[in-house]
């Protein structure tokens, strides 16, 4: 059902296009005998109405979606006044760990950030767009061409938001330099080659090719982690300096590049501190050999997911202020830790940052959907966290009553849906910290049936039947929340498995270090079902990776997977033999188990990549 609306005065231009785009996620039509609304171009944004009409303001085009997203239904008086506390805000999707999102699932995000009001979004792709001279780049990994780029900015244009790219200049390129074609760029493995002539021409390559589709001039350049810098080939091409004088030295060339082509460059800031054997919170201010590498020329970005305490951002934002760069700030939306998000850490750390970031008068505030270890977490999950950036922007303050309104009305979802996909993480009795949250979902997932470095961390925890009460908690939210159905059913889906596959591991052991071979018939007798559960796991998860991201990637998750099912088969095999006598042990279930993750308050930190949950050896030896 759509309400009618009939727009008069000063309105964006494209705004025709643009509401019709929106008509659904609105609810609203334009037609000739709809409600009234008279708009204008102001200094705030603004929705007045007597019940009858209503007289609408805006500063910017996408203030003037999220006003008409305010429009009370059915129409009541209201007085609303906002205003922005940035100048720029919005979403940094992660399109480089395996998950591209297609272009039809970034144009559902641009049509809900426009309800927000948020007006920025930055594609992080490390190689996953397209650079003509570089057919390696990106290869069989979902790329975006340059066409695809070009209608999403022209998408979100529409109403008034800006796009631009985030790729990587320094670090963070092991998906380019693993193949042969670029060995002679490497540093390290990770970390390209300075002051080697043919890096900088492949910089060329990537950044005009990374910024052409975009009207924005901004572009983000990285370079952070970029552990090792100027140690490896560097080391033995050049001999050893500074690392602080590489950065420096490169970062000018490729600021050189950037003036090239007009563009407005900003980096990651980590490396200015990490040089100096600090972070951004331990250590005192900048060291001056840190404050001469940095070029005026870019903006700095202060990312920070992880502190709980507003005085640790400002005294963050102050060490930055010694730089001779803009600062911009990044946050985080807890979306790498596994399968499911952290919307306690998130809301714990984003409401002091967020405050920090007002006082200071930041202007350009960024939310990191970050997809680490094989984006585990569908991005969709994030809207709640954009939903709070977003009004955190526009009133100031931390109001959960009004996110959950707003989030019905811009997502039209149950903001206690999303909030409880938390519930994955954690156990009744585990705790969790603001810089090291739980990850229960995902230890309980990948943990070995036989090798399990996580018995003595999980014990006494009511792991199973946690698992299995959330499992008619999200089919219930699955029915409520009729656009988000097939997220929620993969979660009933998740803890399902969950529920079968930590029985095994709350019983396995004891069963056989008590020699309780009925216990151990029941078990092996259960394995075929859990098997089943994994593989129903299997095929929702890849209906769910394709609603919203290319196909590439998923085998990453499917491998995962396959081993998991493997490895219960030969747990069943084993525990089986044990129940008939045919032996007297397993071993691998028998080895003392010490704490890893678990400490004396009972929180249990986050343990984020599956080898490391898997086995004690390495995977990828």
């Amino acid at each position: 059902m759509y309400h009618k609306i009939h727009l008069t005065g000063e309105l964006p231009e494209n705004w025709q296009t643009a509401l019709h785009a929106l008509k659904d996620d609105l609810g609203l039509q334009e037609a000739p005998d709809g409600i009234c609304v008279v708009c204008q171009k102001g200094e705030e944004l603004a929705v007045h109405s007597d019940g009858i009409s209503v007289s609408l303001t805006w500063q910017s085009p996408v203030q003037f979606y999220r006003a008409l997203s305010q429009i009370p239904h059915p129409l009541v008086p209201c007085s609303i006044h906002e205003t922005a506390r940035f100048e720029s805000v919005g979403l940094m999707f992660d399109c480089s760990r395996n998950a591209v999102l297609k272009p039809e699932a970034m144009q559902m995000f641009l049509r809900k950030m426009a309800l927000m009001g948020l007006n920025l979004g930055m594609l992080y792709t490390e190689d996953t767009y397209e650079v003509p001279e570089q057919p390696f780049f990106g290869y069989k990994r979902g790329r975006y061409t340059y066409d695809e780029l070009k209608a999403l900015d022209d998408y979100a244009n529409m109403f008034g938001i800006e796009l631009c790219p985030c790729i990587q200049a320094l670090g963070h390129l092991k998906r380019i330099l693993h193949w042969p074609a670029f060995t002679h760029l490497r540093d390290n493995d990770e970390v390209l080659l300075a002051d080697l002539d043919e890096t900088y021409e492949l910089l060329e390559q990537m950044i005009r090719a990374a910024s052409a589709p975009f009207r924005s001039k901004r572009i983000h350049l990285g370079m952070d982690e970029a552990f090792g810098v100027g140690l490896g080939a560097h080391l033995t091409k050049y001999g050893w300096e500074d690392p602080h004088a590489v950065i420096g030295r490169h970062l000018k060339r490729v600021l050189d590049i950037t003036d090239q082509y007009g563009l407005d460059p900003m980096i990651w800031s980590d490396m200015y501190f990490h040089l100096d054997g600090c972070n951004y919170h331990n250590g005192g201010m900048p060291s001056e050999s840190a404050k001469a590498a940095v070029d005026p020329r870019v903006s700095l970005v202060y990312w920070d997911y992880y502190h709980a305490k507003q005085e640790e951002y400002a005294s963050a934002i102050e060490k930055h202020a010694q730089f001779c760069a803009p600062t911009i700030f990044a946050g985080g939306i807890w979306t790498w830790i596994g399968p499911a998000p952290s919307y306690p850490t998130t809301i714990q750390n984003t409401i002091p940052a967020l405050n920090a970031c007002i006082e200071a008068g930041i202007k350009t505030v960024l939310a990191t959907a970050w997809g680490d270890n094989g984006a585990e977490t569908n991005l969709t999950t994030a809207l709640l966290g954009l939903q709070i950036y977003a009004e955190m922007t526009y009133t100031g303050v931390y109001d959960e009553a009004a996110i959950r309104q707003r989030f019905a009305r811009c997502c039209h979802a149950d903001a206690q849906a999303f909030l409880d996909l938390s519930l994955m993480n954690t156990v009744p009795g585990m705790n969790s910290r603001p810089a090291d949250p739980c990850n229960a979902c995902k230890i309980m997932l990948y943990q070995d049936p036989l090798v399990q470095l996580f018995e003595a961390d999980t014990k006494g925890f009511e792991v199973a039947k946690h698992f299995a009460s959330l499992e008619p908690l999200y089919a219930k939210y699955a029915r409520e929340n009729p656009e988000y159905e097939m997220l929620f059913r993969f979660y009933a889906i998740l803890a399902r498995a969950l529920a079968r596959k930590s029985m095994w591991h709350e019983q396995a052991a004891d069963a056989v270090r008590s020699g309780n071979r009925e216990l151990a018939a029941k078990l092996a007798e259960d394995i075929p079902g859990t098997i089943k559960a994994l593989d129903d796991l299997r095929r929702i998860w890849r209906k769910l990776w394709e609603s919203t991201n290319k196909p590439n990637g998923f085998e990453v998750l499917e491998v995962r997977l396959g081993g998991v099912c493997a490895r219960l088969d030969t747990a069943g095999e084993k525990m089986r033999e044990f129940a008939n006598g045919e032996i007297d042990d397993i071993p691998e279930l028998t080895d003392p188990s010490l704490t890893i993750k678990r400490r004396p308050d009972n929180s249990v930190g986050c343990t984020n990549t599956m080898d490391e949950i898997a086995t004690p050896g390495r995977i990828d030896y």
